[in-house]
């Protein structure tokens, strides 16, 4: 079972034990109205944030709550074995289609992008523009580096910083997406660049954790190359 299913019926696993739960005390008179509404909506909340976060942003309100109470009082028309198959049939179309509609953002982005003064297209596709060129060592791939950086999507949206952790990193260079392994080989000590990083240089079908970058992502790195570890 993948990692996104397996979130996916925690979740509705969750909503549905924890609603059935509040309908019985509720029938037992435990809980004031307005605390099963506020209880209620809460998890409501839940529930849709655990929906949206494996890519499900919408869906059938009225549907929604036919299906509940048709379970609670067993007359539901489909096994949850049934249920569970049409959700997980949908969730992997839409997670092809904004797939697809991601890969196609960044061909287009990079597309316009390598048209523009500064902007250096390598032969595998990967883009970069020099901020500031520095004057000490470059890197070879075997090398390990000491940078400060910043990631975002094409959006503009952060999903890493180094500088917003107090403090630059160190790796070696054929330990990262290729695109970093390429694009510092073309940077100097003391130089900043502005890498745009193609979804196959980067991190390509894989979805990464906390949903910050999508599969098929085009990425933007400014990276300033603070040192090449051994090189003096």
């Amino acid at each position: 079972m993948s990692h996104s299913t397996f979130a996916l019926r925690r979740g509705i696993a969750f909503l549905g034990l924890s609603l059935f739960t509040l309908h019985a005390l509720a029938q037992r008179g435990n809980n004031q109205p307005s605390h099963m509404d506020s209880v209620s909506y809460a998890l409501g909340v839940l529930f849709a944030t655990n929906l949206s976060n494996e890519g499900l942003n919408a869906v059938n309100g009225e549907s929604l709550k036919t299906g509940f109470e048709a379970a609670l009082s067993g007359t539901a028309t489909l096994t949850p074995q049934q249920a569970d198959a049409i959700v997980r049939e949908h969730m992997m179309k839409a997670k092809e289609e904004q797939g697809k509609r991601t890969l196609e953002e960044g061909q287009a982005f990079l597309a316009e992008n390598g048209t523009k003064e500064g902007v250096v297209t390598t032969e595998t596709g990967l883009q970069y523009r020099h901020e500031t060129v520095g004057n000490g060592a470059s890197p070879d791939a075997n090398d390990e580096v000491t940078v400060h950086y910043r990631g975002t999507l094409l959006s503009g949206e952060e999903f890493d910083s180094s500088y917003g952790r107090g403090e630059p990193i160190s790796f070696p260079l054929n330990g990262v997406i290729k695109g970093w392994t390429e694009g510092l080989q073309y940077m100097k000590e003391g130089g900043k660049t502005t890498f745009f990083i193609p979804q196959d240089l980067a991190y390509g079908a894989r979805p990464q954790p906390g949903g910050k970058i999508p599969p098929y992502a085009a990425l933007v790195f400014e990276v300033e190359l603070i040192k090449v570890n051994g090189k003096d």
